[in-house]
């Protein structure tokens, strides 16, 4: 069929299929017959093929006209549709936001950071995401995401048109349960080495820093397991597999939920956080909240 469908054609055959016959379809389009007739034509000259056969003097569609009122039925379905939702659409329709976070943040700094979008406007609707860094980008690329959550600022080798907001950082805090902590030896952090951790993937920032940093006060922890999914961390750390760490700022949190407690602060392990846009100059009123709200109250 021919890209450029005219759909008062097709609306046409639609009536005429419908009331069985062309003067019936006339009658209710308040047209005349010949009319009709000839826009029938034309809509069969340009698809090349029939979609009515004549039967004595009435009309019964072809194997191609049964195809076509199939799909004709659908489209003006979906306008009738269109039109009782537009009669009675809202003045102020509901926006989707969408915040897509690097998974080696925690869950809790995220839902700490993206907070204020939810008191904003009754009309955004927040949609949270979270991934590996590289399809998390890839997806703002194509403009499927409106604000990233990274401890990665974004680079040119990523061939992606944004721009970075610096948030703010955090030390960190290590946890372990009471049983875990009781059985640990010597101050923090000499009290690590020898010690079962749990620890984020390789790949991500916060862990690279992490070797860097025990590495040159000479700790040896026993890695316990590595996680893409900081979310994990905890659920086992919870369960005293491994002392865990987290960003001070939501030490509190982590205490109340999981029950653990604090053996030491990493005041020099920092972790850093950006929101990646499109925008250079934030306007769009989610972001500033963001924005605004980390910088001005979580990291002052």
């Amino acid at each position: 069929m021919a890209d450029n469908l005219n759909y008062k054609h097709l609306h046409y055959f639609w009536v005429v299929a419908k009331e069985g016959s062309i003067a019936k379809a006339a009658s209710k389009l308040h047209i005349t017959p010949q009319t009709i007739s000839g826009q029938l034509s034309m809509l069969e000259d340009r698809i090349n093929l029939p979609l009515f056969d004549r039967v004595g003097r009435g009309l019964r569609l072809t194997e191609t006209g049964k195809l076509t009122m199939r799909y004709a039925d659908q489209i003006f379905e979906l306008g009738r549709d269109l039109g009782d939702m537009l009669r009675g659409a809202p003045q102020e329709r509901t926006s989707e936001f969408t915040i897509s976070a690097v998974s080696s943040i925690s869950n809790l700094v995220v839902h700490k950071i993206i907070k204020p979008t939810l008191t904003l406007s009754d009309n955004i609707n927040l949609i949270s995401k979270a991934g590996r860094i590289e399809s998390i980008f890839a997806e703002l690329a194509v403009n499927q995401v409106d604000l990233v959550l990274t401890d990665t600022p974004l680079t040119s080798g990523y061939n992606v048109k944004a721009y970075n907001h610096y948030l703010g950082e955090s030390g960190m805090s290590f946890f372990a349960t009471p049983t875990l902590a009781r059985a640990l030896k010597g101050e923090f952090p000499s009290c690590l080495s020898h010690t079962p951790i749990l620890l984020p993937s390789k790949h991500s920032i916060i862990r690279q820093l992490f070797d860097r940093w025990a590495n040159e006060l000479d700790l040896f922890p026993v890695a316990k397991g590595q996680f893409d999914d900081s979310a994990l961390i905890t659920v086992f750390g919870q369960m005293s597999v491994g002392v865990f760490f987290m960003p001070t700022i939501v030490e509190q949190e982590v205490c109340e939920q999981y029950h653990v407690e604090v053996i030491g602060r990493a005041e020099n392990l920092r972790q850093r956080y950006y929101t990646v846009t499109p925008e250079k100059k934030i306007t769009h009123p989610a972001v500033v909240a963001v924005c605004d709200g980390a910088r001005d109250i979580i990291f002052k």
